[in-house]
């Protein structure tokens, strides 16, 4: 199968039953806002080319930002929502690649999808032309006056609760659109437009897992839902400890550079790169970590692409690195040792460019700093070194 699908993330409510103060995508889950969670999930699968993200108007400038801080490189276009749902993925399909033949639409407030589920449900509208996600209905249901008296018991037999993703060939969609469009109808989801123009639609099981944020409450139920698969995941089998060490002479007419931040200091660290030492030993604890040797086997001083290149790009590679092996960073210990300068007032900054290039929130690096009481080289103010310690846990779905 090849595969040019493309995503249409709707997040355009202002979600009013959450009582917040902002769009309930944006709320924190686990640390992390929720719109986040998604757009990771369909970040784990290679069927995915391109994912259009439909917002609130006055949060695009928010969401660019979140784009850029965890690096959700598949993300094209960042466009403002419609006053409905079909509204919004009306002006996705218009900010499609050329290239787009199949669109997948996925609530942006279903932060747990799997991305096993995006993949079928992409194979399977390949197959068949459309197909949605749902869940048998597994509760008796109630058919209710408006005076709320019982009136009938509903056979649940054949019903399923709709979920999403929802996939479709771009033809069928636009088609869909275009009819209800022209006949004046509302559906309340992709696969409703598509049995008004009488299309039929593939149903592939999805999970209870796969729950949309609604209410206060949905956020508390996702983040058990997210804590327990953590606590699965926490075996001392799927944990990795990395120990990095870096050393740079010192020298004149050089920018000192450490964690990326760019010290006031009369003498620079030397180096073909940037000589980084803090991020150069948080890499080689990474990539120990991973068994996957050190910075020098992967950015050689002899390849003229990494003269003068900043450290914290070699950083962004390394952790693509971890997590194409489905390893993620879960914390790191950080020490420098050099005579001066005095760093304290730098960490803040340290700490918040190694977080976004480790993808993490800057809470799980720690940092301080060390003179060797003018022992050795570092003493003489000859170098500055670093050590680093790490530890990573391995999650399957970003191996995918």
């Amino acid at each position: 199968m090849a595969a040019n699908a493309s995503a249409i993330i709707p997040a355009g409510g202002i979600g009013r039953r959450m009582g917040l103060s902002q769009p309930k995508q944006f709320s924190q889950l686990g640390g992390i806002p929720v719109i986040v969670h998604t757009i990771l999930k369909f970040q784990q699968t290679s069927l995915i080319d391109e994912i259009i993200l439909v917002v609130p108007g006055d949060f695009i400038d928010l969401t660019t930002e979140l784009v850029k801080q965890y690096h959700l490189n598949r993300v094209r276009r960042i466009i403002a929502g419609g006053k409905l749902r079909q509204d919004s993925v009306r002006a996705g399909l218009e900010h499609l690649s050329d290239t787009a033949d199949c669109v997948l639409v996925h609530d942006g407030a279903r932060p747990l999808v799997d991305p096993g589920l995006i993949e079928e449900c992409i194979r399977q509208a390949y197959e068949y032309g459309a197909a949605m996600a749902a869940i048998p209905v597994r509760d008796t249901l109630k058919a209710v006056s408006s005076e709320k008296k019982i009136l009938r018991t509903v056979d649940r037999k054949g019903l399923w609760q709709a979920q999403t993703p929802q996939a479709a060939r771009l033809d069928l969609l636009e088609k869909a659109f275009a009819a209800a469009e022209q006949h004046g109808f509302v559906g309340t989801d992709e696969a409703s437009l598509l049995e008004h123009i009488d299309t039929p639609v593939t149903v592939v099981e999805g999970s209870e897992r796969n729950l949309k944020i609604t209410c206060p409450e949905d956020l508390h139920i996702a983040e058990a839902l997210l804590m327990d698969k953590e606590k699965s995941n926490d075996s001392m089998s799927n944990l990795r400890i990395g120990h990095g060490y870096d050393a740079h002479r010192l020298g004149a007419e050089r920018p000192l550079v450490l964690g990326g931040v760019a010290i006031d200091h009369s003498q620079g660290l030397l180096g073909h790169s940037d000589a980084d030492v803090l991020t150069h030993a948080l890499c080689d604890a990474i990539l120990g970590a991973i068994s996957s040797g050190d910075i020098g086997l992967h950015f050689p001083d002899t390849d003229d692409r990494f003269k003068g290149i900043s450290s914290l790009k070699l950083l962004d590679h390394v952790i693509e690195m971890a997590h194409a092996k489905g390893y993620r960073l879960v914390n790191g210990d950080l020490t420098i040792i050099a005579e001066r300068p005095r760093l304290s007032p730098y960490y803040p900054q340290m700490l918040e460019y190694l977080a976004k290039s480790c993808r993490v929130q800057p809470a799980a690096l720690n940092l301080k700093a060390s003179t060797t009481e003018k022992m050795g080289f570092a003493g003489r103010e000859e170098g500055i070194a670093a050590h680093a310690v790490v530890l990573l846990q391995y999650d399957p779905s970003l191996g995918r």
